[in-house]
C-alpha cells in the first residue's frame, strides 16, 4: 500500500519502521529531517509531498498545533491527499480538533479516522501497541491490515472519529491517576521503613498484576525519569485536554484537576525534560524523603 507517514518522534519512528518492514511503500516526513535516520524509505520535503498520491497517510505528532501545521496550508496534507484516501491520526489530540478534521476531510472528499495508540516507545518498536480506532466502517476495514502491522490488537470504538480521542484521553487520565496513587502509596511505606522494591513486588504479584502498575511502579521505585519515554510536558497537555473535554460534557473530574496541579508543580520546578511519571515522585518529596 502507498503510505505517507508524518511524525518520526519516539513513537512514530518505530511505527513507520514496522510499516516499511511489512513491505509497504512508505514516504516519510518530519519537521526535523534527521529523525528519519535508519529508515529505508523515501523522504518528502513537505507534508503535502508525503500525502501526494497516497492511499493512507498516518500522522503521529505531539499536539494539536503540530497536527494542524501539517494538515493545513498550501503544502499541507489536506491540499494534496487524493480524494477517497484516508488520513489516520494516531496522535493524542483534542476532541474538538478531531471533529474539525473529520469535517475538513469530508469537505475535500477525503476520509478521516482517529486511531490513537496506547503504549510506550518500546511497544511501538515491537508492534505491541493497542489502537483505539473510530471512523466509518469501510475505512476501518481498509485499515485493519495496517493496524495488524502496528499493534497487538485494535479496538473499534465508534463510527465517529472524535470518540476514539475521548477514549484515548480518558485512558491517559487513568494512567496518570495510577501514577499519583502509586507515588502516594510508595511515599507512605517508604517513610515507614518498608523496602519499596519488596513492596512493589508484592503489589504486582498479587492484586495489582497489570502492566501499568509494573511499568510505572518500577519507574517510580528506580527513579528512572530520564530519558523520558513520554515527556512530562506532553502528559500535562493530555490532562489539560481531558479537562477541556470534561468541561464541554459537564462532567466533573476532581481527580484530573489534582493531577493537573501535580504536573504544573513538576514543570514549575524544572521537570520539562523528565518522563511524565516523575510527578508521582512528588508525594515522597512532600513527605520529606
Amino acid at each position: 500500500m502507498k503510505i505517507g507517514f508524518l511524525g518520526l518522534g519516539q513513537m512514530g519512528h518505530g511505527m513507520a519502521a514496522n510499516l516499511i518492514r511489512a513491505g509497504h511503500e512508505v514516504t516519510l516526513y518530519n519537521r526535523t529531517p534527521g529523525k528519519a535516520a535508519g529508515l529505508d524509505a523515501a523522504r518528502a520535503a513537505t507534508p503535502g509531498e508525503a500525502a501526494l498520491g497516497k492511499e493512507v497517510v498516518f500522522t503521529m505528532l505531539a499536539n494539536d498545533a503540530a497536527l494542524e501545521a501539517v494538515v493545513h496550508g498550501a503544502d499541507g496534507v489536506l491540499a494534496h491527499l487524493p480524494a477517497g484516501a484516508i488520513h489516520v491520526s494516531c496522535s493524542t489530540i483534542s476532541v474538538a480538533l478531531a471533529e474539525a478534521l473529520t469535517a475538513a476531510h469530508a469537505n475535500a472528499g477525503q476520509r478521516f479516522v482517529s486511531a490513537p495508540v496506547f503504549g510506550r516507545p518500546d511497544a511501538a518498536a515491537a508492534a505491541k501497541l493497542f489502537i483505539a480506532a473510530a471512523g466509518e466502517s469501510a475505512d476501518l476495514a481498509r485499515l485493519q491490515p495496517l493496524f495488524g502491522v502496528l499493534a497487538q490488537r485494535s479496538f473499534i470504538m465508534s463510527d465517529m472519529p472524535a470518540r476514539a480521542n475521548l477514549v484515548k484521553l480518558s485512558g491517559n487520565f487513568l494512567i496518570a491517576a495510577v501514577i499519583e496513587a502509586l507515588g502516594e502509596a510508595l511515599a507512605l511505606v517508604g517513610k515507614g521503613g518498608v523496602d519499596k522494591h519488596a513492596y512493589l513486588e508484592l503489589l504486582t504479584s498479587s492484586l495489582f498484576n497489570a502492566p501499568v502498575y509494573k511499568t510505572y511502579g518500577n519507574l517510580l521505585v528506580e527513579q528512572k525519569f530520564e530519558p523520558p519515554g513520554f515527556a512530562a510536558a506532553l502528559g500535562q497537555k493530555d490532562i489539560r485536554l481531558v479537562l477541556a473535554a470534561a468541561e464541554t460534557l459537564n462532567v466533573p473530574l476532581p481527580l484530573a484537576s489534582l493531577v493537573r496541579d501535580r504536573f504544573l508543580t513538576l514543570l514549575a520546578n524544572g521537570g520539562e525534560g523528565l518522563d511524565w511519571s516523575a510527578f508521582g515522585a512528588l508525594a515522597a518529596k512532600d513527605s520529606g524523603q
